[in-house]
């Protein structure tokens, strides 16, 4: 029999070995495999700087010709660089993908202890632990699937189509056939195919926000600049998957698939690191010291009950297994992934929706979030704040395209309708444009030019019908908008026979047209000589609160003039005034700041937009350092150590590039920051993969964004990742509430089976399927109850928490065994009780089983709050569930003792009244002594404070 007990054993280790080798062997092949195929996704180096080129520079470099390519030389092109796409790294298969949910040092121990109990034929302890095992498993294994989609989302923001030269004539081909050398045409509507030189522009304005972060879109020409010109303000390059929002142009390809932006963006997606979260980091090293703990109080239990006790082997082994069953925590990971699961439904309850679970108490640690701009902080929906006349400074309220604001001048409420010069400088921009608003269901959108929508915007603000005034003054002519000469011009006339001009355009273009300017007085308008100075003074300080300056001149035109040319606004206009525009920061995201502010998380701005509008957004949400900024090239002139330095001070980057909100994050980590980052173009995927939360707007955000990041925002409202940590917070307290619950039972139990070890007992008080009843129904009763507690009072006070701090910190422990002890005391004592009265040996362990459940019954009160006392309505019955948790328990309580079926199955037996009313006055007991130790601790810890 020895030899077999011994036999039994290598085999067992044999076998959980095999189980360790190929889980970790296949999860290692598959991600050994896939960071070889990214390798080949690799960053390429920039090898001509294109836009410091001249076109004949950019025709020889590239040897083409600026008519295009034949379809001949196009076909060797295609073989020599390849397609127009980017590369793919292969994914995992399905299989390794699965696998890997097994690779958790808890989940090898909980499948060897199903291992063990399914050699010794119980079925159903074995059933039940794999049945946790791979409810885990499917669960990880669905939610993963959707964590590297990152650069699929990034390949179809490829064109499909392109406008193309080839042989002389203008076709459509398939943008894969693209090469460079090949010249494609562009016009409003456009997506770029590939990335282009451009050649030839006309009134060209591309929307790069996706790419750079700029908030508008940009004008562009074809002059060559400077080699150190950041990628923002490359004025002569069309970018991959950029839109072109105004105008037409040509340009030369001079990248295609991954040598483009695009491309280098997608590589870095492809090579950062996603990394680990603080849970699961902890959790891995619980398990490891879980599993070292259970195998050493086994070997030391079995070796005593053989040398000292005088135990048979085969006795001695199934007491090991059940010392071993009771000390896993066998529900802890299902209650864990519940936890976490309750924390994702409320969280989408508050416009957060979570891709990956574990994110959501990852929130609960964040410390720093690092913030995109626009579209994020702001409403990526520019806005007219300022108006400046001759006589007077005017400001506007309300934000986007909603048309409801006030005018005020010196903090006075302004009535627009009856002031005569505000409405004709306000009708002059609703006449010179070219863009429409329109409200559809709900929402108020604009189509055109955002600049050109926030001026019609301010002209319905002041009570403008703006359907009306494009009848009753219609145009009959215009210049258009072209970076060349930096305004535009519209020919009016009114059914009275009047003709006007008007113009709007950069103020300094406009000045140099203009001889006049027009004041309102008391006494009416009025028309006086310009006063240059006046104006550049008022421009400098409205771009010096980030706003964009237009300006806006009119001239009377002769009668029934239906024609108009450049020589007509050369000169002799008469100004009306300057539109300061920006795209304002959320109202809500000003309160989230502050929020974040007393929850002792600090917010950084990370933005591609200019310096100037970045210091001005961040001092209007309340950044904590909004003067001190950093630009990109500021950043590449700074080694890591000095970066690290600055890091902790500067909370405002601006005209950065995908690699620095990368590096940024990298360093902040490196600090041990766990940081937050949030973005909605695909220039924010790399950081938001990398980052240890990565936070995606739902309704702007590109699909890239969202695929690279663990969170999205469905409202893109800041506001809501306030929301988002207060929920993680309280799932990661409810998860520390859930392992104080669940590890004294575990600890109780063992003490029992080592308890009756040590003095010897021939008849153990609990049989393994008893112990793995009660952890697995306690745990899906009791213990779940925990997951549905509200926040603690404060949550949102408290500073984050320290991400390396371990889950059983020494309260934690001292708390595990002290109610272990008073576990194991109770139910040992009335297990002994029974006996001495003559009972039976299936009446004492039933006996002892309901004691070990009420104890924890009268145990989740105690753990509802850490220190907090508990013996108040709110702690007795301010948790719902877990009342109806008890209720539940006590149910499956009866039928374990009475119900014929499972007294066969367990081996238990009926029990008396006066056996209840003894159990439930020892039971009891646990809740009162663990309130007189939390008072101890209060007390303890109050005095201690300085």
């Amino acid at each position: 029999m020895l030899f077999d007990i011994i036999a039994l054993e290598w085999l067992i280790a044999i076998l959980a070995a095999l189980v360790l080798v190929l889980g970790g062997g296949f999860v290692g092949w598959g991600v050994g495999r896939q960071r070889r195929a990214l390798k080949r996704v690799r960053l390429q180096p920039e090898q001509t700087r294109w836009h410091s080129l001249t076109e004949a520079q950019t025709l020889q470099q590239l040897q083409a010709d600026a008519h295009g390519l034949s379809a001949a030389a196009a076909r060797l092109r295609l073989t020599e660089h390849g397609a127009n796409r980017l590369p793919e790294a292969r994914p995992r298969s399905a299989l390794v993908r699965f696998l890997a949910q097994f690779h958790n040092v808890l989940i090898y121990v909980l499948l060897s202890a199903g291992l063990v109990t399914a050699m010794l034929q119980h079925w159903l302890d074995a059933g039940v632990i794999l049945g946790v095992v791979l409810v885990n498993a499917a669960i990880g294994f669905v939610q993963e699937g959707k964590a590297e989609d990152a650069l699929r989302a990034i390949r179809r923001m490829l064109s499909p189509l392109a406008m193309v030269w080839r042989d002389g004539r203008l076709i459509s081909i398939e943008a894969a056939n693209l090469v460079p050398g090949d010249l494609v045409a562009l016009q409003s509507g456009d997506k770029v195919p590939a990335d282009l030189r451009l050649l030839r522009t006309k009134g060209l304005q591309i929307e790069e926000a996706a790419l750079t972060g700029e908030s508008l879109p940009v004008d562009k020409r074809p002059d060559p600049l400077p080699r150190d010109t950041v990628l923002a303000d490359r004025r002569c390059m069309a970018y991959s998957g950029t839109l072109v929002t105004h105008g037409q142009g040509s340009g030369i390809v001079v990248a295609t698939g991954a040598d483009t932006e695009i491309g280098r963006i997608s590589a870095l997606v492809a090579g950062v690191q996603q990394l680990t979260t603080p849970l699961l980091r902890q959790m891995a090293q619980f398990g490891r010291w879980l599993t070292g703990a259970i195998l050493l109080l086994a070997a030391a239990g079995f070796a005593f009950g053989m040398l000292v006790r005088d135990y048979s082997a085969s006795e001695m082994f199934m007491a090991a297994v059940g010392l071993a069953v009771a000390a896993i925590p066998e529900g802890l990971p299902a209650i864990m992934t519940i936890t976490l699961a309750i924390g994702v439904q409320r969280m989408a309850a508050r416009n957060a929706i979570v891709r990956r679970l574990p994110a959501v108490e990852t929130l609960g640690t964040v410390g720093l979030i690092c913030s995109d701009k626009t579209g994020t902080l702001t409403c990526n929906e520019m806005t007219v704040t300022a108006i400046a006349t001759a006589g007077r400074q005017l400001g506007l309220s309300g934000a986007g395209y909603d048309p409801h604001g006030t005018f005020s001048v010196d903090g006075e409420h302004l009535a627009p309708q009856g002031d005569a010069a505000l409405q004709e400088i306000l009708r002059a921009v609703v006449l010179c444009n070219d863009s429409t608003l329109e409200q559809l269901d709900g929402d108020w959108r604009v189509h055109g030019d955002p600049m050109e929508g926030a001026l019609l915007v301010a002209g319905a603000k002041a009570g403008l019908d703006l359907v009306r005034i494009a009848k009753d003054y219609p145009r009959t002519d215009l210049i258009p908008f072209e970076s060349e000469h930096k305004f535009m011009a519209t020919l009016h006339h009114s059914h009275a026979g009047e003709s006007f001009i008007y113009v709007k355009g950069a103020p300094e273009a406009v000045l140099d047209m203009c001889a006049t300017q027009r004041a309102s007085s008391d006494a009416g308008a009025t028309i006086s000589a310009l006063t240059p100075a006046l104006w550049h003074a008022r421009m400098e300080a409205m771009a010096d609160v980030g706003l964009r300056v237009l300006a806006v001149a009119v001239k009377p035109a002769q009668p029934h003039r239906s024609e108009l040319d450049f020589a007509d606004v050369d000169s002799d206009l008469t100004l009306l005034g300057l539109f300061g525009l920006m795209d304002p920061p959320r109202a809500e995201a000003i309160a989230a700041v502050r929020d974040c502010a007393a929850a002792g998380i600090r917010v950084k701005m990370i933005t591609g937009d200019h310096v100037a509008t970045a210091r001005s957004i961040a001092r209007r949400i309340g950044l904590a350092n909004p003067d001190a900024a950093l630009t990109g090239r500021e950043l590449d002139q700074l080694d890591d150590a000095t970066l690290q330095q600055r890091v902790a001070e500067v909370d405002v980057y601006a005209r950065v590039t995908p690699e620095h909100k990368l590096r940024l994050v990298q360093l902040l980590q490196g600090a041990g920051r766990v940081v937050a980052m949030t973005g909605d173009g695909v220039n924010d995927a790399p950081a938001l993969k990398r980052a240890d939360v990565g936070i995606a707007m739902g309704v702007k955000g590109t699909e890239a964004a969202k695929e690279a990041a663990e969170m999205v925002l469905a409202d893109d409202n800041f506001a809501s990742i306030a929301s988002a940590v207060e929920e993680g917070r309280t799932v990661y307290d409810n998860l520390r509430k859930a392992i104080l619950f669940i590890l004294p039972t575990n600890g109780g139990e063992a003490l029992v089976v080592l308890g009756a070890i040590l003095f010897g007992f021939q008849q153990f008080p609990l049989t393994p399927v008893q112990i793995l009843w009660v952890n697995m129904i306690t745990a899906v009763t009791l213990a779940l109850a925990l997951a549905f507690e509200p926040p603690e009072p404060g949550v949102m006070r408290r500073p984050p928490r320290n991400a390396g701090q371990p889950v059983l910190t020494p309260l934690f422990l001292w708390r595990i065994g002290y109610v272990s002890l008073i576990l194991m005391g109770g139910t040992f004592g009335l297990f002994l009780w029974e006996l001495e009265a003559g009972e039976g040996i299936a009446h004492a362990r039933t006996v002892a089983v309901n004691t070990l459940v009420m104890f924890e019954i009268f145990y989740l009160f105690n753990s509802r709050y850490m220190t907090a006392p508990v013996l108040n309505r709110e702690g007795l019955l301010g948790n719902r569930f877990a009342l109806l948790a008890v209720g539940l328990l006590l149910l499956f309580q009866l039928g374990f003792t009475y119900l014929p079926p499972l007294q066969a199955l367990f081996g238990t037996a009926a029990i008396g009244l006066t056996t209840w009313l003894r159990i439930v006055a020892v039971a009891a007991s646990v809740l009162f002594i663990v309130e007189l130790e939390k008072a101890l601790v209060r007390r303890y810890t109050s005095n201690s404070r300085p």
